[in-house]
C-alpha cells in the first residue's frame, strides 16, 4: 500500500473514531416580540441574540443585550429601554433549560418542550416553551413562539399609556446553529 493511501486511511479512521460535536452556539439568533393594542402595534426585533445548546446534556442556554432591539420609531425604542425594561439597570435577559424527550439522532423536525427559568428585568420565572427542533444531518435550528406577562415579570405601565400596551406580549425566536469550536 503506498504512503498516501495509508495516509488517507488513517485520516478517515481517526476522523470516525472521533466524537461528534455535542455543542452547537449561534451568535446571531432572532427574538422578536410582538404587543397588539387597539391603539398601536409595537414590534421589535433582536438579531443579535446568544444561544448555545449541549446535545449531550440536552441543554440550552440564551443571553441577550436588551438595547439591541429595534423598533419602527426612534421613540418606541427610547421608552422600551428607558421607562419599561429599564436597559441601564436590567441589560440582559436570559434563559436556561433542559430540552424534554429530545433524540438529537433523527433526521428532521421534532416539536419538543423547554422548561427552565426565564429572567427579564430582573425578575426570573419558570417557563416551558413548545419548540420545532430541526435537525438536517446535524445543523440544527429552533423555533417557536410563546407569551409573556408583563406583570410577572413587573414590567409598569404608566396608566396614562396603558391603552396602548398589552398586558400579554407574544415572542418569537428562530435560532440556527453552528457547530461549537472551543
Amino acid at each position: 500500500m503506498s504512503k498516501t493511501c495509508t495516509i488517507i486511511l488513517i485520516f478517515i479512521l481517526y476522523s470516525s473514531l472521533s466524537p461528534r460535536t455535542e455543542q452547537y452556539i449561534t451568535k446571531q439568533g432572532k427574538i422578536s416580540f410582538f404587543s397588539y393594542t387597539t391603539v398601536e402595534d409595537i414590534k421589535a426585533d433582536n438579531n443579535q441574540v446568544l444561544s448555545i445548546i449541549d446535545l449531550a446534556k440536552n441543554e440550552i442556554a440564551v443571553s441577550m443585550l436588551m438595547r439591541t432591539f429595534v423598533f419602527e420609531k426612534e421613540l418606541m425604542q427610547e421608552h422600551f429601554n428607558e421607562s419599561y425594561i429599564e436597559s441601564d439597570i436590567y441589560p440582559k435577559a436570559t434563559f436556561e433549560g433542559i430540552i424534554q424527550d429530545f433524540d438529537s439522532s433523527i433526521v428532521g423536525t421534532q416539536t419538543k418542550v423547554i422548561k427552565g427559568p426565564l429572567t427579564i428585568h430582573g425578575i426570573t420565572k419558570n417557563v416551558e416553551i413548545k419548540t420545532d427542533i430541526e435537525n438536517t444531518l446535524g445543523n440544527y435550528i429552533l423555533s417557536g413562539e410563546f407569551d409573556i406577562s408583563i406583570e410577572d415579570f413587573d414590567i409598569k405601565v404608566p396608566a396614562l399609556l396603558a391603552p396602548n400596551i398589552a398586558k400579554t406580549i407574544s415572542i418569537s425566536f428562530k435560532f440556527e446553529y453552528l457547530p461549537y469550536e472551543k
